[in-house]
């Protein structure tokens, strides 16, 4: 009998919910029915635990609430659990500030990165966050490995590499005092159709030439010493050998050299790769061809320095060489000729913490090449993490030289870094819920390519305080069914209601069910739900982001409207099917802007004085101006024009509107200057300013400008002089007239009496000709008689005498 009157009463103060339910609430949306629940809901959720807390009727569930709810529902401050995170460092070696030339220390005395370790207590939605240091160390230890093709089309690079070793040394010590150098080579794999398999060929796959050694795959020719001359020695007993196809088995060779570490040498320092080549390069998938097909293992098969399963396992995928340099924190140099450059830029870009230079016909340029890569390398640090537990995000910000900050992908690095320069990164980070059930978990920060690392500790806070208080088994929960802890219920399996009364397996009754309806019209718990002990229990959705809530189920937060496919615009959350937007975002899909900058117009009033700024976009009220701003008027006049009438009428009196300028001329501020240099200009003004020139009736030009100033006040400035025309000067026109005249008869005359003198001696010249054959004056004239009589004397030779 009093199990039935608590339920009926349980019943009836469900019918009488509390307002504190406050529908779309993250906290209460959890529908939290302990401590722990609670506060894995979020940073803003708070449990009171308060035994008298809940009102008739309330579910435990409502004992969650934001903090300043629960205040304000009457629960005191010391009553409410909320947990915050922590972090505390746990190793915070000081960066080494060493000097070249001091006292060598070890490798693992020196420190760039600070802390080294770290634990972090994480609230779900609480971030924690800490500054992480990184300063390059002058007089660094490196190791370098030279990894060389020796097939035959590097013969004569061979030669040049035979004397590297000193000169290498002899360099890399103005960078550091401990450098040491190992040597490597590779050819192809010793399985057709990579190389001949012929007998002949096996021995010597060079014909004709003597010193051509049998084909391999890769050999460890010297592990890293700090003995060039002895690398030297070594290079120069080294011959060339040859294959069939062009690419070469390089990656077999790097995947050997990166994971084996104890034949290569390798020291906890910097670690540098040349690659040489000039060829490409087999990956994954090729080794098909020779009928290999197992996937490499990744493991070190170096037997007597040699490479044996080249045959057994296909080539390495980029990928998987990927994360073997990095995980052993080995920096590559590809060394390549000039023509397979952009093949490697390409691998470059898929490999981090690498670089490429262009190799000389002959690897003359070797030594340089190595140097430049090196700086280039050095100069830029990346920090990359080690895989995330579910549920746990990472942000950075890099703060880098000159105080430049970068965030997102970019807040992961910084460049152009010198010897000595010191960097910081910003790392937040966040856990939502409480992953792995709580279990600690380790993850690792470091710089790419250095050895050094953060290890962060991730502590995760699943439970209050008060849960190590509960009393299991207590009578205050229905005869033992559940356990007491931070004042309420924490009912067993199988068990429900605000004491544990209920068992989950009865089936409702009619009762039951009305109290589950919000009206006698509506689906019991919406049909989103079920029904138990008088109480909605809602459904769980596949996506764990998506709930639903409320006393009946009714409330939702994935079914608010949508813009751009996105829920609530991506500006806001959704809350009971309803979007609260984030400012300055509104309306039901929070699409809706109420930044009123886009609606600006360049006069730097709102929509340009004619329309309303709505969801950003203006709205113009005046049917002759358009644009996103009502700038634009394509039948008014222009402003010039617009104002000309009354700028005449108020300044000079003149104009159509002189007798009504009081009346209609009366919306500007007139201001008169007396010449044009004193007119406004716009670099002058902090808004808008238009220049015009315009004509009265007299053909008098006047000059003005117009403009609305920051107060939204039109203001006119014009010259108080009007520029009129001058009158013609009538002397010079009439002189000018009259000496036009004169001169046009002078010229005249003097073509006249060139003509004439022309044409008297063309006359003259023809009578001279017509009388020089004039007949008159010969002496044929026959009634003409001479006076002279001739005759000869035949005595005196025909000579003739006159008588």
């Amino acid at each position: 009998m009093d199990l039935k009157l608590l339920l009926i009463s349980t019943m009836v103060g469900v019918l009488c919910c509390s307002n504190a339910q406050k529908e779309g609430n993250e906290c209460i949306s959890a529908n939290a029915k302990y401590c722990g629940q609670c506060i894995q809901a979020g940073a803003k959720c708070g449990w009171c635990t308060d035994p008298d807390f809940l009102k008739q009727g309330e579910t435990v569930s409502t004992r969650c609430d934001e903090l300043q709810s629960l205040k304000s529902r009457g629960c005191k401050d010391e009553m409410i659990a909320n947990p915050r995170g922590e972090q505390k460092i746990l190793k915070n070696k000081m960066v080494t500030n060493r000097r070249k030339g001091t006292d060598k220390l070890r490798p693992e005395d020196i420190t760039q990165i600070q802390p080294q370790k770290i634990s972090l207590n994480l609230r779900s939605g609480e971030p924690q966050s800490f500054t992480l240091k990184f300063k390059r160390a002058e007089d660094y230890p490196i190791d370098l490995y030279y990894l060389m093709d020796l097939s035959y089309s590097m013969k004569d690079d061979l030669e040049n590499v035979k004397n590297l070793g000193t000169s290498l040394m002899l360099e890399m010590s103005k960078i550091t005092s401990d450098f040491r150098i190992g040597f490597g080579s590779f050819v192809e794999k010793t399985v057709m159709p990579y190389i001949s398999t012929t007998p002949a060929k096996l021995l010597n796959p060079c014909t004709g030439d003597q010193n051509c050694t049998s084909p391999f795959s890769y050999k460890n020719v010297l592990k890293l010493t700090s003995d060039g001359k002895k690398f030297n020695t070594l290079v120069g007993q080294q011959h060339i050998s040859g294959n069939l196809d062009s690419p070469e088995g390089g990656f077999d060779a790097i995947m050997q050299v990166a994971v084996c570490g104890e034949q290569i040498g390798w020291r906890n320092v910097t670690r540098l790769l040349v690659f040489s080549t000039d060829a490409g390069f087999h990956f994954a998938g090729d080794g098909k061809l020779g009928g290999i097909v197992l996937p490499n293992d990744g493991k070190c098969h170096l037997e007597n320095n040699v490479y044996t399963m080249s045959h057994y396992y296909d080539y390495p995928s980029i990928a998987h060489l990927v994360q073997k340099l990095s995980d052993n924190n080995i920096q590559t140099i590809f060394a390549v000729t000039e023509e397979f450059q952009p093949v490697y830029q390409e691998l470059k870009n898929l490999i981090p913490k690498s670089a490429v230079g262009t190799l000389s016909a002959n690897s003359s340029n070797v030594i340089n090449l190595i140097i430049d890569a090196y700086n280039s390398l050095s100069s830029e640090v990346i920090l990359e993490n080690s895989k995330l537990p579910e549920g746990v995000s990472i942000i950075y910000t890099s703060r880098c030289k000159n105080g430049i900050i970068s965030e997102g992908e970019n807040g992961r690095k910084c460049s152009n870094i010198s010897i000595g320069d010191e960097v910081t990164f910003n790392i937040s980070v966040t856990s939502k819920g409480c992953p792995k059930q709580g279990k600690p978990e380790t993850i690792k920060i470091k710089p790419l390519g250095f050895t050094e690392e953060v290890e962060i500790t991730l502590n995760f806070i699943c439970e209050c305080e008060c849960h190590k208080d509960g009393i299991e088994n207590s009578d205050l929960c229905h005869f033992g069914n559940g356990t007491y802890e931070c004042g309420a219920c924490k009912c067993n399996d199988g068990r429900v209601g605000r004491f544990c009364e209920c068992s989950s397996h009865e089936v409702a009754t009619e009762d039951m069910d009305r109290t589950c309806r919000k009206d006698n019209g509506t689906d019991i718990c919406s049909n989103n739900g079920e029904c138990v002990c008088g109480t909605c229990e809602c459904k769980k959705r596949e996506n764990p982001e998506e709930r639903y809530s409320g006393q009946y189920c009714q409330c939702d937060n994935f079914n608010c409207d949508r813009s751009g496919n996105k829920l609530c615009g991506g500006h806001g959350r959704c809350e009971c099917r309803v979007c609260i937007c984030d400012y300055p975002w509104t309306g039901s899909a929070c699409d809706c802007s109420l930044d009123n900058s886009t609606c600006m117009a360049s006069n730097k009033q709102i929509c340009n004085g004619r329309g309303t700024c709505e969801c950003g976009t203006c709205k113009c009220t005046d049917p002759k101006f358009q644009g996103p701003t009502c700038e634009t008027c394509p039948t008014c006049p222009g402003v010039c024009t617009e104002h000309k009438e009354c700028v005449q009428c108020r300044a000079f009196g003149t104009g159509e509107k002189k007798d009504t300028c009081e009346r209609d001329c009366s919306y500007f501020n007139l201001i008169k200057v007396k010449d044009r240099n004193k007119l406004p200009q716009p670099n002058d003004a902090s808004y808008p300013v238009m220049h015009c020139k315009e004509r009265d009736a007299n053909d008098c030009w006047f000059y003005y400008t117009y403009a609305v100033n920051n107060n939204t006040e039109k203001e006119v400035h014009v010259v108080d002089t009007l520029d009129c025309p001058a009158g013609p000067d009538i002397i010079p026109i009439v002189a000018g007239v009259v000496a036009g005249i004169v001169l046009i008869g002078l010229a005249l005359l003097l073509i006249w009496k060139l003509l004439m003198i022309i044409h008297d001696r063309r006359e003259f010249a023809k009578f001279e000709k017509e009388k020089m054959n004039a007949k008159w004056d010969t002496q044929e004239n026959p009634i003409y008689k001479s006076p002279v009589n001739q005759f000869q004397n035949p005595n005196y030779g025909r000579k003739a005498a006159a008588l």
